[in-house]
């Protein structure tokens, strides 16, 4: 599902090299996921080896899995509509509110961990791992994915 959404979404069609792309990048982050995370092996990532995994994360980001690496990657790409290396308010919001998000809630998100300002590969990795690391919920990370709060 989650294959066919982005590729809606950004106008990818069944057949295209973009689309097959993505199908490829996220069943490649499926397979690493499940792998990892998939502690009893019954095909499914429960709630609790989703945390675990994550956990695990935590302690050590800068030894990131290279299917995490991979999934961080992409989600920079999906936002970075332009594809010009940066994401700015606008792309962010776009994508975000794709995803049933408010466009008000998204552009909130967006300047929160960015300051205001387009947000770099690099930048992104920081807040990427705020995001999954970080015991300060008000971290500016926590807000990669659009969300200002968690209720």
């Amino acid at each position: 599902m989650a294959i066919e959404r982005i590729c809606r979404m950004r106008g990818w069609s069944p057949g295209t090299a973009k689309h097959q792309e993505t199908r490829e990048l996220l069943l490649k982050v499926w397979d690493g996921l499940r792998n990892r995370a998939d502690a009893n092996r019954d095909g499914q990532v429960s709630h609790e080896e989703w945390c675990s995994m994550w956990d695990e994360y935590a302690r050590d980001t800068d030894r990131a899995l290279e299917w995490q690496h991979s999934y961080m990657n992409f989600m920079f790409d999906l936002e970075d509509t332009s594809g010009d290396g940066c994401i700015d308010e606008e792309e962010f919001t776009t994508v975000c509110s794709s995803y049933g998000i408010s466009p008000e809630e998204c552009s909130r998100a967006f300047r929160k961990f960015s300051g205001g300002d387009t947000v770099t590969r690099e930048a992104f990795e920081e807040l990427w791992k705020d995001y999954f690391a970080s015991e300060n919920p008000d971290a500016p990370g926590n807000c990669i994915f659009g969300k200002t709060s968690f209720d």
